[in-house]
């Protein structure tokens, strides 16, 4: 009689983002929360940036109580100092960054570009595209000094990608985005430090509920004009920035990839 018992190795299954330490931006809802969820899900110690701190320490709390790493700190994209200090908390807290991700924005008023305040084009342009400039320069120095090698993501918009008539100003700021994503990736992919984009759709955020408001109707418009007939949910695209950032993506550098139900197909 055959004695013999067949084994299957065994496995053990590591997350996506194993043994990384991850700084989030914009952390405290939407996209930015869901990300936070996600990175520590996938085995990464998070830091939550954003200038709203109830939100980031009720995030924080949501991660601690299923076993995850996380912290936050307080952080306005309109300020250098604020930028650079977040950063460099994550280095404090972790000893290293390894990966981070820059989703943090501010939306325009709804409306032809000559109906909007010179002030409020200020302000959406300093949180916007300043912002993501600011926390790229103090990432690349924080993960060179540390980790040495590692990964950027950067939050776009699909309406970076053609004419935004809605929402003129936001969409300009994002496709600067677009191009410092593209110069960034060119300027340190040859030290190991690659830098992407995701563009995603029409998302159920608390951003689209303010155009929402302002412009009633505007998110069944835009549904109806995506193939999968629906909006995003904001896990959906934190899967698109978490695999961005995951030595699984180790060949994609100075991309934009747009996560948006097809709606440009």
């Amino acid at each position: 009689m055959d004695t013999t018992t067949a084994t299957t190795p065994s496995t053990t299954t590591r997350g996506l983002l194993a043994g990384k330490v991850a700084f989030i931006s914009g952390a405290g809802r939407g996209i930015g929360a869901a990300a936070a969820r996600l990175f520590a899900r996938e085995g990464a110690r998070v830091l939550l940036a954003a200038r709203t701190e109830p939100q980031l320490k009720a995030v924080v709390e949501e991660i601690r109580a299923v076993g995850g790493t996380a912290d936050h700190v307080r952080c306005d994209l309109a300020d250098p100092a604020s930028v650079r200090a977040a950063v460099d908390r994550a280095v404090e807290l972790y000893g290293r960054l390894d990966v981070a991700f820059n989703n943090g924005a501010t939306i325009q008023r709804p409306g032809p570009m000559d109906q909007l305040p010179e002030a409020d084009f200020d302000h959406v342009l300093a949180v916007n595209l300043k912002g993501p400039w600011l926390a790229m320069n103090a990432e690349v120095a924080a993960i060179r000094a540390t980790a040495g090698r590692g990964a950027i993501v950067n939050t776009s918009s699909v309406g970076s990608l053609m004419a935004n008539p809605w929402l003129p100003v936001y969409g300009a700021a994002k496709r600067a985005v677009n191009s410092l994503t593209a110069s960034a990736a060119a300027t340190y992919g040859p030290e190991g430090i690659r830098v992407n984009a995701i563009a995603p759709g029409t998302t159920l955020t608390e951003m689209i509920d303010e155009w929402e408001a302002d412009s009633p109707g505007i998110v069944d418009q835009l549904t109806a004009q995506t193939p999968l007939g629906r909006a995003a949910d904001p896990a959906e695209i934190a899967e698109a920035a978490a695999w961005l950032l995951s030595d699984r993506a180790s060949y994609v550098n100075g991309t934009v990839l747009s996560v948006d139900g097809g709606i440009r197909a």
